[in-house]
């Protein structure tokens, strides 16, 4: 979710938001960490048709569809290309290699919202948006096989304005992938030795003291927060019948309009809630 921006008084508000169809040669061709069950990609058009309706009827907004690529299977991941905050756009380089030509497409579909593009073309340098986490105060940036410091580098110099941290991920593809912004001030994390550690690190790193959404399952800590003016706190997070221990928990925000998503199939993949969307808050052009 690293299209917000704003300061911290501003976060999560969004007006867009850039998806992906999902090529049917992910089913079989789709990066996954360990073989499992086949992806069913009817199921999966359908959680993600559901996911996107979300946020175009439900919340409102602006929803830019990019076409499937078959010759790209992850390409409904378009988190990972593009890193946008305020009205500036970093086009990554994706640590895998198979990977980099989903970038095209982003790239044009951000010219046509007239953002300030930032593309990442040091060959050293690799970067997956899954493991930029903003806070909107700071980001934090997992280094993991996806991820490098040059890649890191790369994002400090595209947003001065915000102080950049680096943390260690270890169990886990990306650093979000057991952590993410659940409101203002608040990280929703997974209980794993792997996040608890990788919390440690953010929280010694950085001089802001977050509070913190602790969850038994570290998939079901990737949630979405986006705040809406005519709804306020939204939180998009897995639904019960997939994680209901960890369900329960964001049961507890009451000041949140929660909207339960599944996400069983591109899980497989290891896809979860922010990796299918790009945010993007753009001010009103009179």
């Amino acid at each position: 979710m690293a299209g917000l921006g704003g300061g911290p008084a501003a976060f999560g508000r969004c007006t867009h938001a850039v998806v992906r169809a999902l090529p049917e040669s992910l089913c079989r061709q789709a990066l996954r960490r360990s073989a499992g069950p086949e992806v069913d990609f009817a199921r999966a058009e359908r959680e993600h048709q559901l996911y996107v309706g979300v946020l175009r009827g439900k919340l409102g907004l602006q929803v830019l569809e990019l076409p499937a690529d078959e010759s790209l299977p992850d390409c409904v991941f378009v988190e990972d290309v593009a890193v946008v905050c305020e009205e500036t756009a970093l086009l990554t380089r994706p640590g895998a290699p198979s990977r980099r030509k989903e970038v095209e497409a982003m790239k044009r579909v951000l010219e046509s919202l007239n953002l300030n593009i930032v593309e990442m073309v040091d060959e050293n340098a690799t970067l997956d948006g899954g493991d930029v986490l903003f806070t909107g105060r700071e980001f934090f940036v997992g280094l993991s096989r996806r991820t490098n410091q040059r890649g890191a580098e790369i994002l400090a110099d595209t947003f001065k304005d915000y102080a950049v941290s680096t943390v260690p991920v270890h169990d886990s593809l990306h650093l979000k992938g057991f952590c993410s912004m659940a409101g203002p001030n608040l990280i929703a994390i997974g209980s794993s030795e792997a996040a608890q550690k990788a919390l440690k690190t953010m929280q010694q790193m950085s001089d802001h003291r977050y509070d913190k959404l602790t969850v038994p399952d570290d998939a079901a800590a990737n949630c979405m927060y986006l705040n809406i003016p005519s709804k306020g706190h939204v939180l998009l997070h897995r639904a019960p019948e997939e994680y209901p221990e960890s369900a329960k928990v964001f049961e507890k925000l009451k000041d949140h309009m929660l909207i339960p998503i599944a996400n069983t199939e591109l899980e497989k993949v290891d896809g979860s809630l922010t990796c299918c969307a790009v945010l993007i808050n753009k001010a009103s052009e009179l």
